[in-house]
């Protein structure tokens, strides 16, 4: 569920050990109007993440925030092979051009490939200005970037280092890597 609220100010994040590496989870409090406040996931960065904002606005660093673990249990379940969809709270910034690609993103499903030029077709306009928006994605993984390729198929630009984005679609692919096989 993606959301469009106002972030309270509760910001903080959380080191994650997956089998892609230490993982930095962000997460923030919002107001949901009359329901009151509630956690959303800001963000997921690699370590050398290429798009990392400044790591002041990740706020202090936590443990044992609930929103945080039930991250990292759903991406292991999605590395090992048992999970193919993420059912998690996000809240992704940008820009309205950025979210629109974000949103072509999610629909990408588990095993799937789109190009940069599908996407920019669909939204009328050019790769570069898709790929800008692909590359900052801020929930990794969880919106599904790695599912973009090059025109021919080749595996070009990922946030988090074109390994990752290799490992991520043969996890993805039919036989061994997608019931676990590869961490």
């Amino acid at each position: 569920m993606i959301t469009s609220m106002t972030t309270t100010g509760q910001v903080r994040h959380e080191l994650v050990r997956t089998g892609l590496g230490e993982l930095t989870v962000v997460v923030g409090t919002v107001s949901d109007g009359d329901a009151g406040e509630r956690d959303v996931l800001l963000g997921i960065y690699f370590p050398g993440h290429w798009t990392l904002p400044d790591v002041a606005t990740f706020g202090p660093r936590r443990t044992g925030e609930p929103l945080v673990a039930e991250t990292a249990r759903q991406l292991q379940e999605y590395l090992a092979g048992e999970r193919r969809d993420f059912d998690l709270p996000v809240e992704l910034r940008g820009g309205d051009f950025y979210r629109r690609v974000w949103a072509v993103l999610r629909e990408i499903g588990y095993g799937e490939r789109t190009t940069y030029g599908q996407i920019a077709a669909r939204l009328g306009t050019s790769a570069q200005p898709v790929g800008r928006a692909v590359g900052a994605n801020p929930v990794s993984v969880v919106v599904p970037c790695h599912r973009v390729v090059g025109s021919d198929g080749s595996l070009t630009g990922y946030a988090g280092g074109i390994e990752r984005k290799r490992a991520l679609l043969a996890l993805e692919e039919p036989g061994p890597a997608s019931r676990g096989a590869l961490f």
